[in-house]
């Protein structure tokens, strides 16, 4: 039996287009999280590091995610202004890969989206020391706590928290196919341009 392709899936002008309504899929599908992608970085020796963030906006033409500004995975993103992500749905048996180059948005979106946060988070923001050596959890406890004190209500967000913006370069879907016969697209542009080229992979 030959493996099917489902054309519609890959339908669009541009690839952010694709990565919406597959994103919008998955969220009917997947128990948790559906917008959780392993985020890739390099330190300053080239070493990789991956770990799950939450891809939380996304914008015409970029993706954001929100972090301590403080952490590894921002002072990496920002020492080489270049990562790359993968967004994974199981259920559906897609991903999507993204790479690109980054930028700060600590502005008014940056203070919308924290805004937007329980207290117990935002406070949560302000007391994390984040990717730091912590000697005991009740510390990190004792200073949430602290903020909350401090706060009340009315939190603001601090300036060492905010947003990083993903400019895409490249964006791949992958579709599973029977025999191992997967279907992927790859758009591409370089930075800056505004059109994309697209070609097929093979699996």
């Amino acid at each position: 039996m030959e493996s099917k392709f489902d054309e519609k899936l890959f339908v669009g002008e541009e690839p952010v287009t694709i990565f919406r309504r597959w994103l919008e899929e998955a969220k009917a599908t997947e128990v948790n999280d559906p917008d959780a992608i392993a985020l890739a970085t390099v330190d300053k020796e080239g070493l990789p590091n991956v770990r799950m963030v939450l891809l939380r906006i996304i914008e015409d033409d970029a993706f954001i995610f929100f972090t301590n500004y403080g952490s590894k995975k921002a002072q990496e993103a920002f020492l080489t202004n270049k990562v790359a992500f993968n967004i994974h749905w199981k259920s559906l048996r897609r991903q999507i890969r993204v790479r690109g180059h980054v930028e700060k948005e600590d502005g008014m979106i940056a203070d919308k989206y924290f805004s937007e946060r329980e207290v117990g988070s935002q406070t949560a923001a302000w007391a994390s020391k984040q990717s730091e050596t912590l000697t005991d959890r009740q510390e990190l406890i004792d200073r949430w706590q602290s903020y909350k004190n401090q706060f009340e209500k009315n939190v603001g967000r601090p300036d060492f928290w905010g947003g990083i913006r993903v400019k895409p370069t490249q964006i791949e879907f992958w579709a599973d196919g029977q025999y191992r016969l997967h279907d992927r697209f790859l758009w591409e542009r370089e930075l800056g341009e505004k059109s994309w080229s697209v070609r097929r992979l093979y699996p």
